[in-house]
């Protein structure tokens, strides 16, 4: 299936449109703040109910993966219901739910109110997703990379203020950041509300199906027929896991590693967000003049290949500073992937096709602290500085390399196939 050309908007809608870019971007960045609050303080959170390392790398892995799950088995449905309903009804429910998972978990007394909680978080909001479709409704596919990009860097912002903030926070008490989070939830709730723009006009909604909507794996299988799309899933699937692994392991190893804090892991997911922000938000657009997006999506891969296996051998932590700065196009991959699987699908199917590429990375999230939690609790007792607890970022590397091979494999096949197509001159 390929996406058919936009039909030109009559004057006011199309700047009406131009108009919500801003909107859905100040929307994420609220949404990620609030998200990057709790990162630098849920493992000590957890950590807080447990009496070892070991038992916290445990038990974080089965709050991660309560969230992970649940996410994975309602991002086709609220995507599909985007689809029907429009985006910004389901946007909203999202923001609802993060706001109160954020103040429940600020009062919680048990390791199960965690897990219960996350549960119910990941079951409401699939927030990334359905903006990643609002994008795409509001854009014309040859421009969707960069905007893609710009959605990117809206995440990468929220990674700068959330965790910074999320740290200090933290390192006052470690409830704080969670309230402030619910807070800045609440806010956006607000915020779209009164704000917040429909993308998605009457005319290219479609009927909303239970029957395909409850089957998370028969929406992979229908992005996997996307015509120019094929092992780009499996991409897909290895980088999502290696990003998860990444994140459910970050806190926790640099904590092992290095002896950080709420306070340091703020600060270097703060140099995380300000690459991810610079990279998609200012270099991107550029590169794309230079670069097809499979070219970026190669190099990319490359890169962060280097990047795990240079943060996993890390013995000092200001090496980890240094290896963000070198990643700079580590930072590409995703928005060059997205822009190619969002281009062959149709504009009435966006919302589903975002859903199902975000219920695949749900379903490496689910993946990853099953994987992490035996990958943490194994080095979890070795001294400080040994080489072995960089084992998650190892196993990263492993995956992006065969990400990498099949990336190149797929864009091998596409432009030989376009080569034979081509008309031949005598």
């Amino acid at each position: 299936m390929t996406s058919a050309p936009p039909t030109p908007a009559p004057a006011g809608e199309a700047g009406r449109r131009q108009a919500a870019m801003p909107f859905i971007m100040i929307t994420v960045l609220i949404d990620m703040v609030s998200i990057g609050l709790i990162v630098p303080v849920l493992p000590a959170l957890v950590g807080s109910f447990t009496s070892s390392q070991t038992e916290q790398a445990w038990w974080y892995g089965a709050v991660t993966f309560a969230f992970s799950l649940a996410n994975f088995f309602s991002s086709p449905i609220l995507g599909a219901l985007s689809d029907r309903f429009g985006r910004r009804p389901v946007l909203l429910v999202g923001f609802c739910a993060l706001s109160l998972s954020f103040f429940v978990t600020a009062i919680a007394t048990a390791l199960w109110m965690l897990i219960v909680v996350r549960l119910f978080s990941g079951a409401m909001q699939s927030n990334a997703s359905v903006a990643n479709a609002y994008v795409a409704d509001i854009t014309a596919p040859e421009d969707r990379a960069k905007r893609f990009g710009l959605l990117g860097a809206m995440f990468g912002l929220g990674f700068i203020l959330g965790p910074v903030m999320g740290g200090l926070l933290g390192a006052m008490d470690l409830r704080l950041p969670f309230f402030a989070a619910g807070s800045m939830a609440l806010l956006n709730l607000l915020y779209g509300w009164f704000v917040l723009p429909e993308s998605l006009p009457p005319d290219r909604r479609r009927p909303f199906s239970w029957r395909s909507a409850l089957n998370p794996i028969a929406a992979l299988t229908e992005l996997g027929r996307l015509g120019g799309v094929g092992i780009l899933v499996a991409v897909v699937a290895c980088t999502a896991l290696s990003q998860f692994v990444l994140y459910t392991s970050w806190v926790l190893y640099t904590t092992f590693k290095f002896g950080w804090g709420p306070q340091e892991n703020g600060w270097s997911l703060f140099a995380i967000g300000c690459m991810s922000a610079v990279v998609q938000g200012l270099l991107l657009g550029r590169l794309l003049k230079r670069f097809s997006p499979q070219r970026l999506a190669i190099a990319g891969l490359v890169s962060s290949t280097l990047a795990y296996v240079a943060w996993g051998a890390a013995t000092e932590g200001w090496m980890i500073y240094a290896v963000i700065l070198c990643n700079v196009l580590g930072f590409t991959v995703a928005a060059s992937i997205q822009s190619i699987i969002s281009g062959a699908a149709d504009a009435t199917t966006q919302g589903r096709t975002m859903g199902a590429v975000s219920s695949l990375q749900s379903l490496m999230a689910v993946v990853a602290p099953v994987l992490t939690a035996p990958l943490l609790g194994i080095v979890s007792h070795l001294p400080r500085g040994d080489w072995r607890i960089g084992a998650p970022f190892f196993f990263c590397a492993l995956v992006q390399v065969a990400a990498l091979v099949l990336a190149w494999l797929h864009f091998s096949a596409a432009r030989r196939a376009r080569i034979a197509a081509a008309p031949r001159t005598t």
